[in-house]
């Protein structure tokens, strides 16, 4: 009878493409939502990262090029995988907070992969928190631009060698100058004039 139709069909999970379509609704790309409903495990991971606070695009672009790809090369399942979502949601809080660059989240997702352990008490223990301190990086940049007057020089004729003094000053940083303030600031010590 209808009723039982109707209570077998109250209990079915919830099926593949209504989850995707859910998931778009989030805010993911067709494709990113494909992926990550191709298997429940990775579905359900992918919402545990969101239940622990990871924003949806941020979170499905971190699984989906970071963690992933680091299972799929050490032959693993996401089951099996040695960092648990509610660690990776951390990862991808402190970067959506400017508390760790993209680059130190890569670096920290490796430190979580070997030794375990909270992302965010090794960030503080490790002092891997991104400068923000435009002072503190001014000092940076200025000490990189008097070291290199050659340099200077050719940024006036190629202004896209720019970014060969923010790899300096990441290079003296160790990858924590927050990139949007050195930028402004390189743009300004090295007077590069406004793109577009």
């Amino acid at each position: 009878d209808q009723a039982f139709v109707d209570g077998i069909a109250a209990s079915l999970p919830e099926l593949p493409d209504e989850k995707k379509a859910r998931l778009m609704k989030a805010g993911l790309s067709a494709y990113d939502a494909s992926v990550l409903v191709a298997e429940k495990e990775s579905a359900d991971y992918f919402e545990a990262m969101m239940a622990a606070g990871a924003e949806a695009k941020a979170a499905a672009n971190w699984l989906n090029n970071e963690y992933f790809g680091r299972l799929n090369k050490a032959g693993m399942a996401i089951a099996d995988g040695p960092v648990s979502a509610t660690a990776n949601a951390a990862i991808v809080r402190m970067v959506a907070a400017n508390t760790i660059s993209g680059k130190i989240a890569k670096d920290l997702l490796d430190i979580v992969w070997s030794e375990g352990g909270d992302p965010e008490a090794i960030v503080e223990a490790r002092g891997l928190k991104q400068m923000t301190d435009a002072s503190a990086i001014e000092k940076v940049v200025g000490a990189v631009i008097a070291a290199n007057p050659d340099k200077v020089e050719e940024v006036k004729a190629k202004p896209k060698m720019a970014s060969w003094f923010a790899g300096q000053v990441q290079k003296q940083t160790g990858g924590k100058a927050n990139p949007q303030v050195l930028n402004a600031i390189l743009k300004r010590r090295l007077r590069l004039p406004e793109e577009g």
